[in-house]
């Protein structure tokens, strides 16, 4: 093999060529619907993954193509090199972001439920994308609701000094100062959050396929079947 066509041995040889192959700018490839992020954020036990997997079902129902983006997954697999200090979480999010973004590039609606505790980081992740492409939805739970919900005994092993750099016990979370959504889930179940999700895509525009269903339905507000699509 010449010098000319040797494959390169290290990162740093690599050469990214903008808009090559499948890099191009998001695009509707997908009839029905736009390509979007909906960026769940909110700390542990707000209820970002039950939220986002109730939206992703209602999504899907109406037969939009949807993909999910979790904290959790991602820390088992892409991202279990990485720990809890504010460098290894920025680049937690940096990760999420980009798979986001290839996500997005193929017209789905992505759907990332990330504690994402930085305004920084989560301020750059909206950096990749277009605007009007990306959602973040504030995830709004109080520390003590997120203590009493506790679902994988996180925080009372926090507590215990059993785990460092919790979010919220010994490590901060930013809240949003301007999200486009905010889901109060103190005062609201799993199911009207993603409604209330649901309507802000709607109300932007990035569900026009599903918008004309329920100009059919005149309003009504009816359950549809799977049978019904948005195309």
């Amino acid at each position: 093999m010449s010098a000319d066509t040797a494959e390169p041995r290290t990162a740093a040889e690599l050469k990214y060529v903008p808009g090559c192959a499948d890099h191009q700018p998001a695009t509707a490839c997908i009839p029905g619907q736009e390509p979007t992020v909906l960026w769940l954020t909110g700390p542990s036990g707000a209820g970002k993954s039950t939220i986002a997997g109730v939206l992703a079902g209602e999504l899907r129902g109406y037969g939009c193509a949807v993909a999910m983006v979790d904290g959790d997954d991602l820390r088992a697999g892409l991202c279990q090199d990485l720990g809890f200090s504010n460098a290894d979480r920025d680049e937690n999010v940096r990760r999420a972001a980009a798979v986001a973004e290839l996500m997005a590039h193929a017209g789905l609606i992505v759907i990332v439920s990330l504690i994402s505790p930085l305004r920084a980081s989560r301020a750059r992740a909206r950096a990749r994308f277009a605007p009007g492409e990306f959602f973040e939805a504030y995830v709004d739970t109080s520390l003590a609701l997120a203590e009493q919900r506790d679902p994988k005994g996180l925080y009372r092993r926090a507590r215990d000094g059993e785990i460092a750099q919790f979010t919220g016990i010994d490590s901060p979370y930013e809240p949003p100062l301007a999200p486009e959504i905010t889901l109060a889930t103190a005062a609201r179940t799993p199911a009207q959050c993603a409604r209330i999700a649901l309507d802000a895509l709607l109300l932007a525009g990035r569900l026009p396929g599903l918008e004309r269903l329920l100009q059919q339905d005149g309003g009504s507000g009816r359950s549809r079947s799977r049978n019904d699509r948005v195309a």
